[in-house]
């Protein structure tokens, strides 16, 4: 095995960015209704779980050391979704969006070989989209990361354009990783939020992305969706039956499933059954080992994961790390 393996789905946690917006209005509200939408026995149960990982979120040493134990190369490494704080006046964005892209920077130092990073885009404030990009790739990081949606936001909004255009022209890679979801009251229990709307949001933003001709119009993007695309990949029948019945779901210019194979997908869908799926529907080179790393809602054993979907030795491998490697330009 030649190719290093690796994880395009590991997190880090930011204290700097806390810091930063602790106490600025708005924040206080917003975790209030974070706190109401998944509800007080998941609160009971993620507090002491992300306490008890904050050494493998803060620490390099930490993190590479569970890396090998993982049999994990190299790890695209992406910001908290809880640092996205989409709630931020555009004064505080700005502050933090540079403050989190220079800290990932700062963190994937201590081993550049082996640690990649993404910076943060305020989606709150379109117009700060294209500096934030810019600013993370100045900071050498190989792109940034996004929610599903920002307040009263799609990804197709077209005031997202220039950023589109701006991360299709410099090879940018763009994670999306939701972070909330909009069904609101009916998922803040049981973490329904998470297990529910994670792919549920997954579904939704890329389906705008595809409908909306986004994707169309930048055929270039090079964008990851985290956990395997939701549910989009596995069902989207029914979105290629509605764009050939009805005109007003033809906003792109081919059927939406055609769109997998100008997407990348992380691996990280807990059933092999599906992973197997997904790479038959995208490609195997469209598919990127993930893990969450190191949250509960993820996999200690990304590889494992991987060799339980039972690929062909080829596709194996290029999941495991070919395709990330091409992407992220590793030797």
């Amino acid at each position: 095995m030649t190719t290093p393996t690796v994880d395009v789905h590991a997190h880090v946690l930011l204290p700097e960015v806390e810091a930063l917006v602790d106490g600025v209005s708005g924040l206080a509200e917003a975790r209030a209704l974070d706190a109401l939408r998944n509800g007080p026995e998941a609160l009971a149960v993620s507090g002491p779980m992300v306490r008890e990982r904050i050494p493998r979120l803060t620490d390099a040493a930490v993190r590479l050391a569970a890396m090998t134990a993982q049999g994990v190369d190299v790890q695209l490494v992406s910001p908290s979704p809880s640092h996205y704080h989409y709630w931020a006046d555009e004064d505080t964005a700005e502050k933090l969006y540079r403050l989190a892209n220079e800290a990932t920077a700062a963190h994937c130092s201590a081993a550049p070989d082996r640690l990649r990073g993404l910076g943060l885009v305020p989606l709150q404030h379109p117009g700060l989209a294209v500096r934030a990009l810019d600013h993370a790739l100045a900071c050498g990081l190989a792109g940034v990361e996004v929610s599903s949606h920002a307040p009263g936001r799609d990804l197709s909004d077209p005031a997202y354009a220039p950023f589109w255009s701006r991360a299709e022209r410099t090879g940018a890679l763009v994670f999306l990783h939701p972070f909330g979801c909009t069904l609101d009251e009916r998922l803040d229990r049981w973490y329904l939020s998470n297990t529910v709307g994670q792919p549920t949001e997954n579904a939704v933003a890329l389906s705008h992305l595809i409908f909306s001709g986004v994707l169309d119009r930048h055929p270039g993007l090079r964008l990851i969706a985290a956990h395997g695309g939701g549910y989009l990949p596995t069902h989207l029948g029914r979105s290629d039956h509605a764009w050939r019945a009805r005109p007003d779901a033809r906003g792109c210019a081919h059927p939406p499933s055609g769109y997998l194979k100008r997407l990348y997908f992380d691996s990280l869908v807990h059933d092999p059954h599906v992973l197997r799926e997904l790479v038959r529907v995208a490609g195997a080179d469209r598919v990127l080992l993930g893990s969450d790393f190191p949250f509960d809602m993820g996999t200690e054993d990304p590889v494992g994961a991987l060799r339980a979907a039972r690929l062909p030795d080829a596709d194996f491998h290029a999941v495991r790390g070919g395709n990330a490697a091409a992407l992220l330009s590793l030797e």
